[in-house]
């Protein structure tokens, strides 16, 4: 990968199992994507001298030569003391196979070569601190104890007093479960003190090869509707040390697995928007996948719950998955419906009083209700939320070419249709997705968002066999389509922010279901206009988000740039979408808000809303 990338992934399964570094892996300590240190340390003795190649410690560090990554690895080359050292760490999160997605398995291999001809004595050892198990070093006590994983040897460390699922929150870490590390072959293991934290240790000759193994069992995973939920991978009654002796039997099946996937779809976007808008999809796919957990429900329905990382901490958040869908669509619709599954239920109870979607489903890791400005009607997302999810269902039924899971939800994508119908010719004076901009009344592209619904519930419709209320719904979207583009349009041709604010310009991310669709509902001379509008905005590393301010939003970005399906103009706009991240200041997991001016980190990282990065592979 050509770009100076702003966090390194070297463990990424899931919210709380997460770790990330910098450059030059052995300069620091690697770290939580939340920013809190995840302190492991990483050395080789080689003829009885050791040096570092990971984390920071008094040992002589070996020369770091190279760092690059891939959609499922980084592998970082040392030299020194005779040695070339090669470092690969993996984490096989493979989105189009359900085990692969929940097992929370993650790898580092190590290989090592003579530089000087001369044969050397080689051992690798990884320590890992407290910080894995607890939100902070010293809260609480951490244990630990040898593991029984046949053919490794194992350690497995955890808090002395365990609750799981005891809280919920954004920026904290889990403190339940345990963490396993152990070393394939004839290895030892044990625990010791580095930088005044309790750690465990895992050491094991090298000849020519060593792989080690970083585990997690968080017991309890989900709390949905106050009823604990197991990881999806332990629903055939799988232990944890099964799981790991499992992933050192298949680490070279599912590697090769893992890059044959990787590769196709690198090979396709590089195709469709160039080089760059190939790397931000690497950069991007790790960070998604490890913002959920996937576990099952009482009737054994895939559930895939996000986390709203750096946001709020909201779990299976409405606007978060639609922005997200695009690479689920592509991949594995299963996920994608894990993910509405616990929003349809709550909209249920008696407990959502609401005619239209709510936003989101609890706090990480409490699926229980809805959060989000304490559910106060002057919080809500009404138009967004009954767009989102009409438009998230009607594409479920295109890529499965099946109706039915929309027809299973019928009764409240009806309703949900009815308040778009109501309601999104114009806006009132409320938020949408990009809440953080604050309210806003007459907001054109939050009208074209119920355009698309209506459009989307017209061909759920029509799949359902019920062909003149879909003519009806279709046509209700083309009356709204031929509004919007009357009253939004500026002078310049551009369409406005808002119905009243005449020369303003918005990103209009929404109307590329339009493209993807093929409706026909908004003329090739709207996605020109608008697409002519962002190169007259552009900034050095991207286009803001609308005329209020200098910031944007990375996949709203790729979305308006795939507007027109034309090359030119999404690796147009990815080309200043790289320069952001290549040059970022902040080294944070991937951000999405960012200023277009500076390149600054506004906020949030580590959001599975860079999904939507995959929007051009899906037409």
């Amino acid at each position: 990968m050509k770009m100076r990338v702003p966090s390194i992934p070297l463990i990424t399964v899931d919210p709380y199992f997460s770790v990330w570094t910098h450059d030059r892996l052995n300069d620091r300590f690697p770290t939580h994507w939340t920013g809190s240190r995840n302190a492991m340390l990483g050395t080789v003795t080689v003829d009885g001298e050791r040096f570092r190649f990971l984390g920071r410690s008094g040992d002589a560090a070996l020369e770091q030569v190279s760092l690059d990554m891939d959609v499922f690895s980084t592998t970082a080359v040392f030299r020194g003391a005779g040695i070339e050292l090669t470092a690969i760490f993996s984490t096989p999160i493979l989105v189009t196979d359900l085990y692969y997605a929940s097992r929370p398995v993650s790898y580092l291999k190590l290989a090592v070569k003579t530089l000087d001809g001369q044969p050397h004595e080689v051992t690798a050892k990884v320590s890992c601190s407290e910080e894995l198990v607890l939100n902070k070093a010293g809260e609480g006590r951490a244990w630990s104890e040898t593991a029984a994983v046949a053919g490794a040897a194992a350690v497995r460390m955890g808090k002395g007093d365990q609750h799981p699922l005891w809280r919920s929150g954004d920026l904290i870490r889990i403190d339940w479960g345990y963490f396993y590390l152990a070393a394939k072959g004839n290895g030892t293991v044990g625990n010791e003190v580095f930088e005044n934290m309790y750690a465990v240790w895992a050491e094991t000759p090298v000849e020519e090869e060593a792989l080690f193994a970083f585990a997690f069992d968080d017991i309890d995973s989900i709390e949905y509707f106050k009823k604990p939920l197991k990881a999806y991978w332990k629903k055939d009654g799988k232990t944890i040390e099964e799981a790991i002796a499992e992933a050192f039997g298949d680490y070279e099946e599912i590697t090769a697995r893992c890059k044959a996937f990787g590769d196709s779809f690198v090979a396709e976007a590089t195709e469709k928007g160039g080089e760059h808008y190939a790397e931000l999809l690497t950069l991007a796919y790790r960070q998604v996948m490890a913002a959920h957990k996937m576990v099952l429900d009482e009737d054994g329905n895939v559930l895939y719950i996000s986390k709203e990382c750096n946001s709020n901490g909201c779990a299976a958040t409405v606007d978060v998955t639609y922005p997200s869908a695009p690479m689920y669509l592509l991949y594995n619709p299963e996920l994608l419906k894990g993910m509405l599954r616990p929003v349809f239920r709550y909209a249920r109870t008696e407990e959502w009083v609401y005619d239209f979607a709510p936003h989101d489903v609890g706090q990480y890791p409490l699926v229980n209700g809805q959060v989000y400005g304490g559910n106060k009607l002057e919080f809500q997302m009404p138009v967004e939320e009954c767009g989102n999810m009409i438009v998230l269902c009607a594409a479920l039924a295109e890529v499965e070419n099946d109706v039915t899971f929309a027809a299973e939800n019928m009764d409240l994508l009806e309703v949900w249709y009815r308040y778009l119908v109501k309601y999104g010719d114009d806006p009132e004076n409320q938020l949408c997705t990009d809440d953080f901009a604050g309210h806003l009344a007459h907001n054109c592209n939050l009208s074209l968002k119920a355009i698309m619904g209506m459009a989307g519930y017209s061909r759920i419709l029509e799949r359902l066999g019920r062909t003149a209320e879909a003519a009806e719904a279709m046509n209700t979207a083309k009356e709204y389509a031929a509004s919007f583009l009357r009253r939004a349009e500026n002078p310049d041709g551009s369409y406005r922010l808002a119905y009243d604010r005449e020369g303003t310009f918005s990103l209009k991310y929404n109307a590329i279901w339009d493209k993807v669709w093929d409706t026909n509902l908004l003329p090739d001379s709207f996605f020109e206009a608008e697409l002519a509008r962002y190169r007259a905005e552009v900034m050095p590393y991207g286009v803001p988000l609308d005329s209020r301010e200098k910031y944007t939003k990375s996949d709203w970005t790729v979305w308006a740039a795939s507007l027109t399906g034309k090359k030119d103009d999404l690796s147009f706009f990815c080309e200043r979408l790289w320069l952001a991240y290549n040059t970022m200041r902040t080294r944070e997991a991937m951000t999405d808000w960012y200023f277009t001016d500076t390149s600054e980190m506004r906020s949030f990282r580590h959001r599975t809303v860079q999904g939507g990065l995959f929007i051009r592979l899906m037409f």
